[in-house]
């Protein structure tokens, strides 16, 4: 059997792209040949279509954008992680955009990696999740690549400084704040700070905060107080047993997935949660208000702001660029059963 010639290859594109867009195949012709008669919506859509399906556009027509945007989140495993996804995802196709999900893994593509294909795909902009943007000992080449294409792009929740993308960020001094001023309110005094990385942005903002209310409450933070570990079960797992030795009574995690770490080592401990050890998490990730005992934890706004990551990338697509600000969030805590009024000690 024969190779397929290149008009049968033609004829299958056309083929492809029309029947993913709803059009006719002569439709298609006119769009990849340049001619007139095409509406704008249905050029940008055989354009998006090609893109999605993989096949080149024609060398006239490389250099438009195509109503791709890139979606660059860090996992899937944190169920923050995935609502996100949704919500913006769906935010796009509302408006005529088609989401292209990128997520690292071990021994796959890198961020690096992620962006140059989305860029070789002639993405319109991209917004970013729990990169390495907010990593301070990370590669960040890559964003200073798309600052000089001057590409749209949107981070969400705190970057290094030297990055001026907009910012849709969770008020992360608001959400400590709140676990805090919760925890005294239960009688606790001992309480201890569960964070990630020390190169972490985020957790360097929830580090300043609990030292400021602290200090407004009359308190001190003593060393031993702060703990890091990376963002997973384990991470939380492998250090509260110091926070547990320490005689803390309370804990505030950075994540849902760290302060579940934290409950485990309780366990593991042959002690209870909240009866022992009081644990606050962050983000009110999907199910965990089906967890044993129900998490108490800082929710993330997350629908609220994801739309408006989706409204800064397309304000940049309008206008040409906007300003490189943050747009603040303020959380919610959600008491639920992993937390409880101080145990008393008997002296």
């Amino acid at each position: 059997m024969g190779q397929p010639t290149g008009d049968s290859t033609r004829t299958r594109r056309l083929a492809e792209v029309a029947k993913k867009v709803g059009v006719s195949e002569a439709t298609v012709s006119r769009v990849l040949n340049g001619r007139p008669g095409v509406s704008d919506a249905t050029r940008a859509a055989v354009l998006t279509a090609l893109d999605v399906l993989g096949y080149e556009r024609p060398t006239q027509l490389r250099g438009e954008r195509a109503r791709l945007v890139g979606l660059v989140l860090p996992e899937l495993g944190n169920p923050i992680f995935p609502a996100l996804a949704e919500v913006i995802g769906g935010a796009l196709a509302q408006r005529g955009f088609t989401p292209v999900l990128c997520t690292r893994t071990a021994g796959g593509l890198s961020e690096a990696d992620y962006v140059n294909m989305l860029v070789d795909q002639h993405v319109s902009g991209m917004v970013f999740a729990g990169g390495h943007y907010a990593e301070l000992d990370s590669p960040h080449e890559h964003y200073f690549r798309l600052m000089e294409l001057g590409l749209p792009v949107v981070l969400v929740n705190a970057a290094v400084p030297e990055l001026a993308f907009p910012r849709v960020s969770t008020d992360d001094a608001v959400a400590v704040e709140q676990a805090y001023t919760h925890l005294t309110s239960l009688g606790h005094e001992r309480i201890a700070l569960l964070l990630g990385p020390e190169d972490h942005i985020p957790s360097q903002r929830k580090l300043a905060a609990f030292r400021a209310v602290a200090a407004r409450s009359g308190r001190e933070v003593p060393g031993d107080a702060v703990e890091h570990g990376m963002f997973s079960i384990e991470g939380g797992h492998s250090v509260t047993s110091r926070i547990i030795a320490a005689g803390f009574t309370a804990v505030i995690c950075a994540s849902d997935v760290l302060a579940l770490g934290a409950i485990r080592a309780v366990r593991r401990a042959g002690l209870s949660a909240p009866e022992d050890l009081s644990v606050v998490g962050f983000d009110d990730s999907a199910f965990i208000n089906c967890t044993h005992p129900p998490l108490t934890t800082v929710r993330q706004p997350i629908e609220a702001m994801g739309r408006a990551a989706v409204s800064m990338l397309l304000n940049q697509m309008e206008r040409g660029s906007v300003p490189a600000e943050e747009l603040l969030y303020e959380p919610e805590l959600v008491v639920r059963g992993s937390t409880a009024p101080a145990r008393t000690v008997v002296t």
